[in-house]
């Protein structure tokens, strides 16, 4: 294809845009309630204040600031674990706090040890790399970093595809101590030698399925065999996620210590309980008219409606349009800067009506999405949990609608009523 020649615009610095939030919802205190078991020897206790992880004052204070004042379950078991240097997978529902629970444990080792970023290296080494599936969600979770290392010399990076690669290396030789990296954009940029791995400390993969799946695992192979990778028993690796296959948890343990913890919040791949979940029995030919109709009696609230392939996303966005129904799409094949308006036009509110294939299904988030909508339900029970879970995020409540056709959708049913009844 052409050149590359996207730069994104940099994000705000002004502190009010760093610690920009979302309000917790109603169930917030509901997250309590789950069961939370720890696989593995010797877990250490988890902790039930802040306060009791004896963090330092700069980074408490960006806490606070952040809006943090009370531990999820998934941060009161693994901020401990992180901390005290073990290697971590973690299953817990989305929307609630995976990323500040591996974020905020690196953060304070890397202020113990006294970390500071240089922009005088020719090649930076990072003492952290976190990976994840998808452009928006590596930069979701680079913009959650910033907020904790603000007023600190430790220096984040996000670099991923879709963008000039000279800008990528531009970000990362400013100076950089946690680098939040697609797969193969990084890949990319540590084989022209502008990232050496020698240092690095602490190995997070965000939606760790995903990254170990079909989807990247060849990339994830590559990355932790690399010649000057740091051995399993010389880093720590951390792996979060909403969904952990068997399967996946198997390749998991390859890439991690043999003493290493397994905590799930819950039960693994299970559904966020905020969300109130419906199926309707549409058949193919009657879904674009049951859409509108959903979408016409919602009026203006946020939606996320999911399709299962990049054209049909861009049409049914079109076809909303023309029912005066503001929508935007957002998958595989738009160009990057496409991306990012699309998503920029759906967070503001310009577009109520964001249509998606699965690029959009993980991580994301969006406050005040109050719908999702499965106008085509995905190949995989774990797909649906994830995509359902871009509403009803810290403790909001959020309703899921899916259209189910039994001649597409039958190898679904079993595993949904699953799903459902849990």
């Amino acid at each position: 294809g052409p050149k590359v020649t996207y730069v994104p615009p940099p994000p705000p610095d002004d502190e009010q845009a760093i610690f920009a939030r979302y309000r917790t919802g109603i169930n917030f205190d509901k997250y309590d309630e789950n069961i939370v078991e720890v696989s593995g020897l010797d877990p250490p206790a988890p902790l039930l204040t802040f306060e009791e992880a004896n963090l330092c004052q700069t980074l408490n204070v960006n806490i606070a600031k952040a809006g943090y004042s009370k531990l999820t379950p998934v941060q009161k078991y693994s901020i401990p674990i992180v901390l005290a240097g073990r290697d971590l997978m973690a299953c817990a529902q989305t929307g609630s706090g995976k990323t500040a629970a591996f974020l905020l444990p690196i953060v304070a080792h890397m202020m113990r040890d006294g970390v500071t970023a240089s922009s005088f290296k020719e090649q930076q080494e990072p003492e952290c790399i976190i990976v994840a599936p998808t452009r928006e969600l590596i930069n979701q979770i680079f913009l959650e970093a910033r907020k904790f290392v603000y007023g600190t010399c430790i220096r984040p990076a996000v670099i991923y595809g879709g963008t000039q690669t000279a800008h990528s290396i531009r970000q990362v030789m400013q100076g950089c101590n946690i680098l939040c990296a697609t797969p193969g954009r990084l890949l990319d940029i540590i084989r022209r030698e502008k990232i050496g791995l020698h240092n690095v400390k602490h190995m997070v993969l965000d939606e760790a399925d995903r990254m170990l799946d079909m989807g990247f695992g060849l990339e994830m192979k590559k990355l932790m065999s690399y010649p000057s990778m740091p051995p399993k028993d010389k880093r720590q690796t951390l792996m979060f996620s909403a969904t952990f296959p068997e399967e996946v948890q198997r390749l998991a343990g390859e890439f991690l210590k043999a003493d290493y913890l397994f905590v799930v919040v819950g039960h693994v791949g299970g559904a966020c309980r905020d969300v109130q979940q419906n199926i309707l029995q549409v058949p193919q030919h009657l879904k674009r008219d049951k859409l509108t109709e959903i979408l016409q009696s919602i009026g203006h609230e946020r939606t996320m409606v999911f399709v299962d392939k990049k054209k049909k996303a861009d049409y049914i966005a079109a076809f909303l349009c023309q029912e005066k129904i503001s929508a935007t799409s957002i998958h595989g094949d738009r160009e990057q800067r496409e991306r990012e308006v699309a998503l920029q036009d759906f967070r503001s509110g310009k577009c109520p009506v964001l249509v998606a294939t699965s690029v959009a299904a993980r991580g994301l988030d969006i406050e005040n999405v109050q719908h999702v909508i499965n106008f085509d339900l995905p190949s995989t029970i774990d797909e649906y949990v994830h995509r359902i879970g871009r509403t009803g995020r810290c403790g909001n409540t959020g309703k899921a609608v899916c259209f189910f056709d039994n001649n597409s959708d039958g190898h679904l049913a079993q595993s949904l009523v699953k799903v459902l009844s849990d």
